[in-house]
């Protein structure tokens, strides 16, 4: 597992905190549930993207 990937999704999700706290004691509720769906489905495209590069190694490597 790459360190960067783990930083990318620790700064995605510092920054989606930030700005659902900020959003919330603004009054404005909606905006923070969406910019937390935002963030959720930033972290799931990367994670995805990695997992595929993970089955496309372990297919080249066995030979599938």
């Amino acid at each position: 597992m790459q360190v960067d990937l783990i930083f990318k999704v620790a700064a995605i999700g510092i920054l989606v905190a930030v700005l659902n706290q900020l959003l919330i004691r603004s009054g404005r509720e909606e905006q923070a549930m969406m910019t937390t769906l935002a963030g959720l489905i930033v972290v799931m495209m990367i994670l995805i993207h990695e997992i595929s590069d993970m089955f496309n190694l372990i297919k080249t490597t066995f030979g599938f």
